[in-house]
């Protein structure tokens, strides 16, 4: 459940999408759970139907016009009034620490085929087979992925890793 948390955490940016993501993934596995094949990886199934209903989600989305709570309109004047910008964000306090903010904008500017092997991979660390059911697309898909994701990352960080002292200076 964490690593679908997550994972739903990283695709929606927000908390209460995250959990509404997660809520609906374990419905629709309930109500489908016939459909689930006894033996196969349920780890990957799930993170399937996670992933079609961001999606769908994502299309009804962009089909309706945006909406404006009345309520937030009223506090707006008292929003930008605060002296300090207390964050919230929920992923920036998880990973704030655990990645840097180079690594994380890095991340972030990945295409979202590289930057979700990457994150299943080397974050979550998933194993290559979970990926390729949760992807559906073959393994060798999946190390090419990875492979490119990494190079892409490399290169945008190589000035930040030069400045860390992890690569040495020219």
């Amino acid at each position: 459940m964490d690593i679908l948390y997550n994972y739903a955490l990283r695709t929606t940016g927000n908390e209460d999408d995250a959990r509404d993501l997660l809520q609906e993934t374990f419905l629709k596995a309930y109500r489908f759970w016939d459909k689930y094949e006894k033996g196969t990886n349920i780890r990957a199934w799930l993170f399937r139907i996670m992933k079609n209903s961001y999606i769908n989600r994502y299309r009804k989305e962009t089909k309706e016009p945006d909406k404006v709570d009345y309520g937030d309109i009223e506090n707006f004047y008292n929003t930008i009034r605060a002296d300090y910008a207390d964050t919230n964000d929920l992923q920036e306090k998880l990973f704030g620490n655990l990645l840097g903010d180079e690594v994380a904008k890095a991340l972030e500017e990945l295409p979202e085929d590289f930057r979700t092997v990457v994150i299943l991979c080397d974050i979550e660390g998933m194993t290559y087979e979970e990926i390729s059911e949760f992807i559906e697309r073959p393994i060798g898909t999946v190390r090419s992925r990875l492979h490119r994701g990494r190079k892409l990352l490399q290169a945008k960080l190589f000035e930040y890793a030069k400045k860390q002292g992890i690569v040495p200076h020219d």
